[in-house]
Parts: C-alpha cells; structure tokens; sequence
C-alpha cells in the first residue's frame, strides 16, 4: 500500500464535506470528534471552517438553549454513514483551522480521514451558521453573506 503524504491527503481532498475526526485543544473532552468543512472552495480559503459534531445532543441544545432551533442541524447514521449514533451538529460554534494545521494533526496521528458527507448536508449547516446569532460576520462573510 502506497502512503500518501500527509500535504497531498489534505490539499488534494479537501472540499465541502470533507469530514476530519481528531481531539480539539478547545473541548474539555480528550476524545476526538466529528469536523465538517463547510466553506464554499476551501482549496483557496486562507481559513478551513469546521462544525463539530456530538452524540450528546440534549448537553447542546441545553448549553446553547438560547439559540434557534435552526441553528443544530441532527444528522442520522442513515443520512451519513460515517455517524455511528445520531448526532448534532452546532452551527452557533465555528472552528477555524488553517489547512496547515490539519495537514500537522494528520502528521503527527492525530486526525483520521473519513467519508465526505453529501452537499445537501452541507448547505443545511451552512444555512445554520447564516441564522446563528452567535457567529461573526467575517465568518459568515468566508461562506459569500
């Protein structure tokens, strides 16, 4: 098996949908999560944007219970095969990641690579971000707002 190098996996890949699974410096959980890249072309973003996902979908709705409804998006193992539970995703919180610390995590063994989720997905949690009251302009400015 020819190993890819860790530059070519990430910048030849990355897209829409490109989903990364790794431990995240910001969550008190050493346990790493789901991160889907939701901008327009990341392949010329100076910025990767990523929303994270969590099986543990009534700690969310409760921490950020002043958020609209619209801004979780839950997603099914059904409607992406690379959940194992049902899973909420938070569009009220943001990750940014320079294609260059993803490419570290992946070089270092820390993010595994998994199935893109479909674009259909993508824009509902694009369409999240947008409402979100929470989320910057400049951010909301990264997905053409």
């Amino acid at each position: 098996m020819v190993k890819v190098p860790p530059e070519v996996a990430i910048r030849g890949t990355i897209r829409p949908g490109s989903v990364y699974y790794f431990p995240h410096e910001s969550f008190s959980s050493p346990e790493p999560h789901y991160f889907v890249v939701i901008n327009i072309d990341p392949t010329i973003d100076e910025v990767i944007l990523l929303i994270c996902a969590s099986s543990q979908i009534a700690n969310v709705k409760s921490q950020w219970r002043n958020c609209p409804d619209e801004t979780f998006v839950v997603i099914s193992p059904h409607q992406y095969s690379g959940f194992k539970l049902i899973s909420i995703l938070n569009c009220n919180y943001v990750i940014e990641q320079s294609i260059d610390q993803l490419v570290e995590r992946l070089s270092n063994e820390q993010l595994k690579l998994k199935p893109e989720m479909s674009i259909e997905l993508v824009e509902q949690l694009r369409q999240g971000v947008i409402i979100s009251p929470t989320v910057s302009g400049r951010i909301k400015g990264l997905l053409g707002i």
